[in-house]
């Protein structure tokens, strides 16, 4: 009897917390899209809102909140700064312009998108979603522009490619997670991984963009547009091997910090070398500086003119930084409210196949917590002990099935949803259009071919 009625007050507890998330994002939603406040300030209400709504002390809330938003700031607000920064020394010196008229020789018109997919594969490999897309902005924004097609066209291939590669491909950190938790193996996984990421890439990437841009014009956000607008005459832009250098300088030494991790002694001077440099910040560190020297001392801009760009770089993303940083405070509010545990009970408690349960509490983890690598890591974990006798090919489509259901349908507790929103200047709705839309077919698709490759080779 006492048994039963813990298990009854657990129940009432997990559905309360349920309807409370529910109601806060609702109340999101409704600030900013209806009564127009501040994405910053509606978010924070959000979050109190579902706080107390769980039962957790206001104090308990507002040190929740403070720390997820300090967390995420120290993390993707420092990446967002140095890539506005190397954005503006870009879009300024014309080597964003260089780029781009060397691609429009290979690519024009309908070949646009499918380019711009390719492009983002290739920058995003081996970099956070975060640091792909403040690399491929001055990119898209220059290319949209010179084209002249729909800047959609144009954003939604990079943002596929970017997010695709992130969710199902090491060395991102939650398919890394995963291939470990289950002891799959790393290069079945990145095949497998790249026969899923294909289809993906191409429905959600240039098929979605032509399809929608269309149907959703939207002009160039004029903040963010203007700091990518470049000051330099065609004769005066630099070379396109110095300008192709600078934006896969990062590229290649995260990419050497993974490659440190799987096949570099540890401890040694070799690793910490690359370790060191594959730092998110600091790669995107010595890029700053190196563009500061190549774009711009070396070809006779002043210091006070590379300074100016550098400072004019800050000002219009301050809105998305707050905004990015309400997001990591409402995400963490939730962890604190026990949201995580909670899904996992309700997912467990369904009767599915194995491979269609991990990708299910993905999707709810993702939901709740709004964070791909705490979806993936948090549901790797759960399904291990039961995928503990499968090969190791099935192992790795579990890994790929967890990664796929970590991105479906990402929403306003989601710092990628606040980026995309900002960076391209869309209302609630649009983004939910694009942004949103694109993961969840990333996501659907990413589990049917799992399902496919699962059936094929059994």
């Amino acid at each position: 009897m006492h048994l039963t009625t813990e298990i009854a007050a657990w129940a009432a507890q997990d559905t309360r917390l349920l309807l409370s998330v529910l109601i806060a994002l609702i109340a999101i939603v409704v600030l900013i899209s209806f009564l127009k406040i501040a994405p910053f300030l509606s978010i924070l209400l959000g979050t109190f809102i579902a706080g107390m709504g769980a039962g957790l002390p206001l104090e308990e809330i507002a040190s929740a909140f403070s720390k997820g938003a300090g967390s995420i700031l120290g993390e993707t607000g420092l990446i967002i700064a140095l890539g506005a920064m190397l954005g503006a020394l870009m879009a300024d010196s014309g080597a964003a312009d260089k780029i781009v008229t060397t691609l429009l020789r290979y690519a024009k018109g309908r070949a646009i998108p499918w380019m711009m997919a390719l492009v983002a594969l290739v920058v995003g490999l081996p970099l956070f979603f975060e640091v792909g897309l403040v690399m491929m902005a001055p990119i898209i924004f220059v290319m949209a522009r010179r084209s002249q097609q729909p800047i959609l066209r144009v954003a939604i291939p990079a943002l596929a490619g970017m997010t695709t590669l992130h969710a199902l491909l090491p060395p991102h950190p939650g398919p890394l997670i995963a291939v470990s938790a289950l002891h799959a193996d790393l290069g079945t996984t990145m095949l497998l991984g790249f026969v899923v990421a294909i289809p993906a890439v191409i429905l959600a990437g240039p098929l979605y963009g032509i399809w929608l841009a269309p149907r959703m014009p939207i002009g160039e956000p004029e903040q963010i547009g203007a700091l990518f607008k470049g000051q330099q005459a065609a004769e005066l832009q630099p070379g396109f091997v110095p300008s192709l250098v600078t934006i896969l300088l990062p590229v290649v030494l995260m990419l050497g910090r993974t490659v440190a991790r799987i096949w570099v002694t540890p401890k040694t001077t070799l690793f910490e070398m690359l370790n060191f440099f594959g730092e998110p910040i600091i790669a995107l560190t010595v890029t700053v500086l190196f563009a500061v020297i190549v774009l711009g001392w070396s070809r006779g801009v002043s210091r006070t003119d590379v300074g100016a760009i550098l400072r004019k770089a800050l000002p219009p993303i301050a809105g998305l930084l707050l905004t990015i940083g309400a997001g990591g405070g409402l995400k963490q509010a939730l962890v604190t409210a026990g949201i995580s545990d909670t899904i996992i009970k309700v997912a467990s408690s369904t009767h599915v196949s194995l491979i269609l349960l991990a990708w299910l509490i993905a999707v709810a983890l993702r939901q709740a917590t709004g964070s791909a690598t705490v979806a993936t890591t948090a549901t790797a974990g759960i399904v291990a002990p039961l995928a503990a006798g499968l090969s190791g090919t099935h192992n790795s489509l579990m890994a790929l099935s967890i990664g796929a259901g970590s991105v479906f349908f990402c929403h306003v507790n989601d710092a990628g949803f606040w980026m995309v929103k900002e960076y391209f200047g869309l209302d609630l709705k649009q983004t939910f259009a694009t942004w949103s839309v694109i993961q969840t077919i990333v996501s659907v698709v990413g589990l049917g071919m799992t399902l496919l490759l699962w059936g094929v080779l059994t």
